[in-house]
């Protein structure tokens, strides 16, 4: 099975994925990382573990349409199977959604439906919720809102403060996202021997 992981920033979840298909864990192979901001940590560390990187960004395009065509083009000249969503931070328009329904992945920094959007570990803290958590989930056309693959809880503790609940979020997602995706893997390649 062949991945694109599509990052936006700092590429920690994008790390964990990778490690986890280098030592076998997920049977699959990271095709390429896709990165809309060609400056971002996240492409440092696929070329430090030899993965390819493609860049560019919307701002290169007339439309939204142009630029996921684009994105399309190079997903299916790569004969990608899943798209992993590690830290993308744009939403994905219905050029990709309709070629690839139910092969995008996205993780969340919160329970889901609580708490959707860009600040999730944020709005959580200042909500005051005794807990909150990490959702892997397909993507659909809203925000956050696709069908859930999995989540875990944490508590927010008294003494937490937003940079300890930060942290306490990405040791979860860093754990639960390469599991997920190794027995998704795993179920579809058994369906496919059928």
């Amino acid at each position: 099975m062949k991945l694109a992981i599509f990052a936006s920033g700092n590429g920690s979840n994008f790390q964990a994925i990778a490690e986890a298909v280098v030592t076998g864990e997920i049977n699959a192979e990271i095709a390429l990382l896709f990165c809309d901001k060609k400056d971002a940590y996240a492409v440092q560390r696929a070329r430090s573990m030899a993965i390819p990187v493609i860049s560019f960004s919307p701002k290169d395009f007339e439309s939204k349409a142009m630029y996921e065509a684009e994105l399309l083009h190079l997903l299916e000249e790569e004969q990608i199977d899943l798209v992993v969503l590690a830290g993308y931070m744009r939403i994905i328009g219905p050029t990709l959604l309709e070629v690839f329904s139910n092969r995008i992945i996205n993780i969340h920094p919160s329970l889901l439906p609580d708490f959707p959007g860009l600040h999730g570990i944020k709005d959580a803290f200042y909500a005051n919720v005794a807990e909150t958590g990490v959702t892997i989930h397909y993507i659909d056309g809203g925000v956050d809102t696709g069908p859930i693959i999995a989540q875990e809880k944490i508590k927010i503790e008294p003494f937490d403060t937003l940079d300890s609940l930060e942290k306490k979020i990405h040791t979860i997602e860093h754990e639960l996202f390469p599991n997920v995706l190794a027995k998704l893997i795993k179920t579809q390649q058994g369906e496919s021997h059928l």
